[in-house]
């Protein structure tokens, strides 16, 4: 019976030993396991901060693009605005030109000859405020460029 006692004994301390390193193991393998979910949620937190800012900086492409198309749209609207001038213009010298050419060859009127300076002048004046806002819509297109160019050769 002594035998069996002491098999007995053998036995508990094996499953002692056995439990109290599966435990070991166990407790090891919770830290193992924590500390991958930590290193996990700092690398998904890196991931979320760099998403983040990317998309911080592309809204602030997006605002600056949309600002650039409404003052490019402003300009276009202001360079149709003139070129209308300059149409109107032109086709009034042409009228009073015609009118001028009849004067002349029936004899020649004062008023007409005024009237024909007069849309003449007025349509160097729109000729000159089309040129004005077509070469402003061209300074504003390269405005960015040459800005862009400095930057990158500072």
């Amino acid at each position: 019976m002594s035998d069996i006692s002491e098999l007995e004994g053998r036995i508990t301390a094996a499953l002692d030993r056995i439990r109290r390193g599966v435990e070991a193991q166990g407790s090891g393998g919770d830290a193992d396991l924590q500390t991958a979910l930590d290193e996990e949620r700092a690398a998904n937190a890196a991931f979320e901060e760099r998403v983040q800012l990317l998309k911080e900086r592309q809204d602030g492409q997006v605002a600056a693009l949309t600002d650039q198309v409404a003052t490019q749209k402003a300009q276009m609207q202001a360079l149709d605005t003139e070129l209308q001038r300059l149409r109107a213009a032109t086709a009034q010298m042409r009228e009073v030109n015609t009118q001028l050419r009849q004067a002349v060859t029936e004899g020649l009127a004062p008023e007409l000859v005024d009237a024909a300076v007069a849309a003449e002048i007025e349509a160097l004046e729109a000729q000159r405020a089309a040129d004005v806002a077509e070469i402003t819509a061209i300074l504003a297109e390269l405005k960015p460029l040459v800005e862009e160019g400095a930057h990158a050769a500072g």
